[in-house]
């Protein structure tokens, strides 16, 4: 009897309307367009606008639209991994709350914090719980609302990121489809340049946190590009080494959108033409979690049965991997 794999069966995303653009961030903060585009390639990013939206509000039209899809009944759903660093409350799991949102009274679920390395994270994990027989249908979802973290005073971090997420089915293979095989990694050393520095059980919410302004997202930039820039590349390189593949063998790199000049390091140290990349960066900035599943929505239908996918990401923690996908449709 051959392997049973998880294979991805389909792709779901959505990204709010609203959009920033870098002209308004100059209006701002001290920031420009030729700037902001030479750095990082980003030129708009979406925001979810609007009282008591949430994460899961972006996480369940993408999983709606799969099962639209797929022509499936929320019930169906065995269980939600939902990648974020921007759940909808500390507790309960978001997840929890995009099972009940969508209906799905049979999935049991929980949040997968890894940073912008989340879905690849959730990826692998529930791709375990097919492997194994146990289950038939696992949702993965990276969302993230990063507007909710963001401080817009602060130029470092306020050009970067936007809101959105992306959603997959994951089904049982046994024709050699599907999640192949993952490297991943994390160094907690990298918590000192990429953190929220309040909020948590170290540092609880006081007036004192909130006047500090610590509930923001904090980069050290120069160090994070730095391991960034090295880590993916490595990861990627691995993935391909290990699996005897070739830059010939690889239909498409799907990475993390934190940065083009990130993006290019990993495609060159893979030895990948700029066709081969996806990149939306510059419609959505880096909605963290959200940034590949949100790639394979955009490139959906120009993915082949049997295309080769290297998924390669780097995130605060600091975490990284690349995971190889054999595109099953």
């Amino acid at each position: 009897m051959s392997k049973t794999t998880a294979a991805i069966t389909a792709v779901g995303g959505y990204v709010p309307e609203y959009r920033l653009t870098n002209a308004e961030l100059e209006k701002m903060v001290d920031t420009n367009d030729e700037w902001i585009r030479t750095r990082t390639g980003i030129e708009e990013r979406r925001i979810l606008k609007g009282d008591g939206l949430a994460t899961s509000d972006m996480a369940v039209p993408a999983i709606q639209e799969i099962l639209k899809k797929k022509n499936l009944d929320p019930t169906e759903i065995d269980c939600i991994i939902c990648a974020t660093v921007t759940p909808d409350m500390v507790f309960p799991a978001t997840a929890n709350i995009i099972a009940d949102k969508l209906g799905a009274i049979n999935a049991w679920g929980y949040d997968l914090s890894a940073a912008c390395s989340g879905f690849v994270f959730a990826l692998s994990t529930g791709a375990s719980y097919i492997e194994t027989g146990r289950y038939k249908k696992v949702i993965v979802v990276g969302a993230d609302k990063m507007s909710a973290i963001i401080d817009y005073t602060d130029r470092n971090t306020c050009v970067l990121f936007g809101d959105g997420a992306g959603a997959v089915l994951l089904e049982p293979n046994n024709d050699g489809y599907g999640v192949l095989d993952s490297v991943l990694k994390s160094d907690g050393k990298g918590r000192h340049y990429l953190n929220m520095r309040a909020g948590g059980s170290l540092k609880p919410a006081t007036i004192e946190t909130v006047t500090a302004r610590e509930h923001y997202a904090f980069q050290e930039g120069k160090t994070v590009f730095k391991f960034a820039v090295v880590g993916m590349a490595d990861v990627s390189a691995e993935i391909m080494h290990r699996n005897n593949l070739t830059a010939d063998d690889v239909a498409w790199l799907v990475p993390h959108q934190a940065n083009l000049r990130i993006i290019d390091a990993t495609a060159n140290r893979m030895g990948l033409p700029k066709e081969k990349v996806m990149i939306n960066i510059q419609r959505y900035g880096n909605t963290t979690a959200g940034t590949i599943p949100l790639c394979l929505w955009d490139w959906e239908s120009q993915l082949k049965k049997g295309d080769n996918l290297v998924l390669a990401a780097f995130g605060g923690g600091f975490t990284w991997g690349a995971t190889w996908v054999k595109w099953a449709y």
